[in-house]
């Protein structure tokens, strides 16, 4: 037999993990054989390590290991492949001074064959006696090494079990992985015998196509399954794929759901015939319903935001157009026109990020108004249940809403320590036909007179509402405050 390096052979032994386990009757059997066929009352099934021999196998001793400086099996390893005999150990010069020999074991007599494994001597079938013996028969030693040689193959037998039992068990932890993420993902796995129509499948799968719960499903049920106006179109590109490329990709919508449920597929070919006709397909569906809602979602919130950049543009030219007409001074157009923006700004902020739903009229309320009050002294009330606004009540509202507290600020009620704003908010009317009616009342300001000629502000307080049907926008110069009310239809329920 080829030599085999220490390193080698330490590192097939560490391999089979072994050293330090609990006794094995199956080695234990082979030490009884071996004693009874040297006639001798010991028998140990030895493993040699780097600096230490460990007993798998310990018959008529109760030590499980010693020092490897006073080892005979490993002599007997580097020795070689056939049987080693000391006859009497007080004669060798290499053991008459072995503590085994002059200590309390008196050991006198050893015989042991090398186990084999992989190649590799990693230790002895091993016979000891505390009196000399006869130097052994042929036959004796032939039997020995015969024993040894199945010890050897009894370590690369249960080695073979042990990681044929690692390997399931990595089999099973990663087919329960695998079904772990199939289910967190929602997938559905599947194998397709075309010979037999037959698809081998999740139940999963069959939930996807609103079936009956199985394991098997035939493919002309799954096609059935398909809403009729993607069957084509999924008929057409299976068989494209398949005769162009091993991969199948395809959309299609499932039939009796509303909204309809969508199902994305993927196939890969993994047999084919000799005609290079596909035979075996494997392959994963899920469910893609909420991705394709979202997408369509994306699109609508889109075109919205496109129409509303639209409405935007021009609101802000003419924002620019008539503030620029009633400024005096390049400063007031400054002031004045960047305030009407930022109004405009903090309304769509409100929008985008609500996605161009309905809006929390308290929300904007405190957003647009509450920037005007005193947080240590508030001269502002608000009063009314939360409602939702609709996308133009909301910017159109919000430049009224700046107007009005701007306009305060500076020459009304907010202008002065004692002037005071009730701001309010009710319904009116009846469900289907309801009034969203909202009040700006200030007192306490300064004797107010109507103008000699209304700004832009007064214009836009009444025109900001002009795209919302049925709008009515009041604004008074009334000499113990400016009033406002705003009545416009409710589109949305209350929150």
């Amino acid at each position: 037999m080829r030599a085999v390096c220490a390193e080698d052979r330490l590192a097939v032994l560490h391999g089979l993990d072994v050293l330090d386990t609990a006794a094995d009757p199956d080695f234990d059997r082979l030490s009884d054989l071996a004693a009874a066929v040297m006639r001798a009352p010991i028998a140990l099934v030895t493993l040699v390590d780097a600096g230490r021999q460990w007993f798998k196998s310990s018959v008529g001793l109760d030590e499980t290991d010693t020092v490897i400086d006073i080892s005979f099996c490993a002599h007997a390893i580097a020795a070689g492949d056939e049987p080693m005999v000391v006859t009497d150990a007080m004669a060798d010069a290499r053991f008459k001074a072995n503590p085994l020999v002059t200590g309390k074991h008196h050991i006198r007599f050893y015989a042991g064959a090398p186990v084999v494994v992989a190649g590799a001597r990693i230790g002895t079938l091993c016979v000891l006696d505390r009196r000399p013996h006869p130097f052994p028969s042929r036959a004796k030693l032939d039997q020995l090494k015969a024993l040894a040689g199945l010890v050897g193959s009894l370590f690369t037998l249960k080695d073979a079990t042990r990681s044929g039992a690692i390997a399931e068990a990595a089999l099973a932890r990663e087919e329960k992985r695998r079904a772990i993420a199939l289910d967190a993902a929602s997938l559905a796995s599947w194998a397709w015998d075309t010979r037999t129509d037959i698809i081998q499948c999740d139940t999963r799968l069959s939930e996807l196509f609103n079936l009956s719960r199985s394991n098997r499903l035939r493919a002309r049920d799954i096609l059935t399954a398909i809403d009729p106006r993607d069957v084509y179109q999924t008929e057409t590109r299976f068989r494209e794929a398949l005769t162009g490329s091993d991969d199948y990709f395809g959309e299609f919508r499932v039939k009796g759901f509303h909204p309809p449920r969508w199902v994305a597929t993927r196939g890969r070919v993994i047999e084919r015939d000799g005609d290079g006709k596909p035979m075996l397909i494997f392959g994963v569906s899920y469910d893609m319903t909420e991705r394709k809602l979202g997408d369509e979602r994306q699109r609508l919130l889109l075109r919205e935001l496109n129409h509303r950049v639209k409405n935007t543009l021009a609101t802000v030219q003419a924002l620019a157009t008539q503030t620029v007409r009633h400024a005096r001074q390049p400063s007031e157009f400054l002031r004045a026109f960047g305030a009407r923006l930022q109004a405009l700004g903090i309304a769509h902020n409100l929008l985008s990020d609500r996605e161009w739903r309905g809006i929390s009229i308290r929300e904007l309320v405190q957003i647009e108004v509450k920037p005007f009050d005193t947080a240590d002294q508030p001269r502002m009330t608000i009063s009314g249940d939360d409602l939702l606004l609709s996308p133009d009540q909301t910017v159109g509202l919000a430049l009224i809403l700046h107007e009005l507290a701007s306009n305060a600020l500076q020459y009304g009620s907010m202008s002065v320590a004692s002037g005071k704003v009730d701001l309010g908010w009710r319904t009116q009317g009846r469900k289907g036909d309801r009034r969203l009616v909202l009040t700006w009342r200030e007192s306490g300001g300064p004797e107010v007179a109507p103008p000699e000629r209304h700004g832009f502000g007064s214009i836009l307080i009444r025109r900001s509402l002009a795209k919302v049907i049925s709008s009515e926008v009041t604004h008074d110069f009334r000499r113990e405050g400016v009033f406002a009310e705003i009545s416009m239809p409710l589109e949305y329920q209350s929150k």
